[in-house]
């Protein structure tokens, strides 16, 4: 494992790519998940530490704000070929054991991670409706073992400042945990 943190480079359009949706196992469009309200996409993987540590988090925001229109989607980017855990037959495993409630892509060639300047899982970005970055970075000051209580905080309080209609000027606030894992 080794702690990365993510990007300060960032891309401010959401855009669409087709990806390996884990729990179909079919190919299918990302902007078909988009909200007109507001769009978290997650960078996340199986293995990673940083990741198990808050993927109870995860589903509880995503079923918090899913009711307000807000979608949720996970991408997957690591090399499943040097990370078998993280291949889409587990990421499915994965998906139905911890019942997320939101769809599970498998982006296979790296282009999505490449396109949005993703380097570590997790890291998360939100777009408002018309596809504008709002934020950018971490779910909060949680880490494993650093004793803080993982509570999704800066995430919760970006997409309630969606929710109340409040004006929202881009915001990074960099994540760290483990480096996406590119091919070769």
């Amino acid at each position: 494992m080794v702690k990365t943190y993510s990007s300060s480079e960032i891309r401010i359009q959401i855009k669409d790519f087709e990806l390996l949706e884990v729990s179909s196992g079919k190919k299918k469009s990302l902007k078909d998940f988009f909200s007109k309200k507001a769009t978290v996409i997650m960078f996340i993987c199986n293995h990673c530490p940083y990741v198990k540590h808050i993927n109870m988090e995860l589903i509880r925001l995503a079923n918090d704000f899913i009711p307000e229109k807000i979608s949720f989607l996970a991408i997957n980017s690591n090399d499943a070929k040097k990370y078998p855990e993280d291949s889409p037959e587990n990421m499915k495993k994965v998906y139905n054991q911890l019942g997320y409630p939101f769809p599970y892509f498998f982006d296979e060639t790296q282009e999505v991670a490449k396109y949005y300047k993703a380097k570590c899982t997790p890291e998360f970005f939100i777009f408002s409706g018309n596809g504008n970055l709002c934020y950018h970075g971490q779910l909060d000051d949680s880490r494993p073992g650093n004793d803080i209580p993982v509570t999704g905080f800066d995430l919760r309080n970006v997409l309630q400042n969606i929710l109340e209609e409040k004006k929202i000027y881009p915001i990074v606030k960099l994540s760290f945990g483990c480096n996406i894992k590119w091919k070769t």
